[in-house]
């Protein structure tokens, strides 16, 4: 018999089970704005049906949405939903994992994607190698704090990252769905995947995958090999 201190999971567990549902939350982990039509189509679902999930998905605080003009746009309501979602898909896929991943669609996500507004995959978990190399990171209370050394690490890739904000976390580690491994979330994390795709090293692809470009090749993936050497 469940006590009132164990945790809630009956509910969670209910909206997941779904898999229109799961389908729509799953397009939602880039950590943008999609369309009820657009998510509509990614379930599979009529425009009718899509609005009823939609509303179960709001009021358990999967998503948020924001009205703009006639149009609803819906993401996720914060990173903690993401993390959730991505640490569930690791354990629905841990004894089939190196099936799973072995389909050429799933390779390229596996090599690169985007999580919620951060890298993720392979190149975001060398990336953090790279970060926790020569006390580049330091702990802190709730994750970490860049050093002097990582600040120019960073600037050597031609970034200067910000100041802490204060309204979210800075930099904290997140479990890798495809590698297992943690890569970096938060803050920092997301300025990063910024900085790469502005300096034109990585681009989005189809979905949530992220490719390196031709640049990224010559400049970015080089610079992160001599530093794991």
């Amino acid at each position: 018999m469940s006590t009132p201190h164990e945790p809630r999971l009956a509910r969670v567990a209910a909206i997941v089970a779904d898999p229109a549902r799961s389908r729509m939350l799953a397009y939602l982990l880039s950590g943008e704005y999609a369309s009820a039509s657009e998510l509509a189509k990614t379930a599979s679902v009529t425009p009718a049906t899509a609005s009823g999930h939609l509303g179960q998905l709001l009021d358990a605080r999967f998503v948020v949405c924001e009205p703009r003009g006639r149009h609803r746009y819906y993401r996720l309501a914060d990173a903690e939903v993401a993390h959730a979602l991505e640490a569930l898909a690791l354990i629905a896929e841990r004894d089939v994992h190196d099936r799973a991943w072995a389909h050429p669609e799933r390779k390229r996500l596996r090599f690169a994607r985007c999580c919620y507004g951060h890298l993720a995959g392979q190149l975001a978990v060398t990336v953090f190698d790279a970060l926790q190399r020569e006390e580049r990171l330091t702990s802190a209370t709730d994750g970490y704090e860049l050093t002097e050394a990582g600040i120019q690490w960073l600037q050597g890739l031609g970034m200067n990252p910000g100041s802490p904000s204060g309204r979210r976390r800075f930099a904290y580690r997140c479990l890798d769905w495809s590698e297992r491994r943690d890569h970096l979330a938060g803050q920092l994390a997301d300025e990063i995947y910024q900085h790469f795709t502005k300096a034109g090293w990585l681009r989005r692809a189809a979905g949530r995958a992220v490719e390196v470009t031709d640049s990224g090749e010559q400049e970015l993936l080089p610079r992160l090999s001599a530093d794991a050497t």
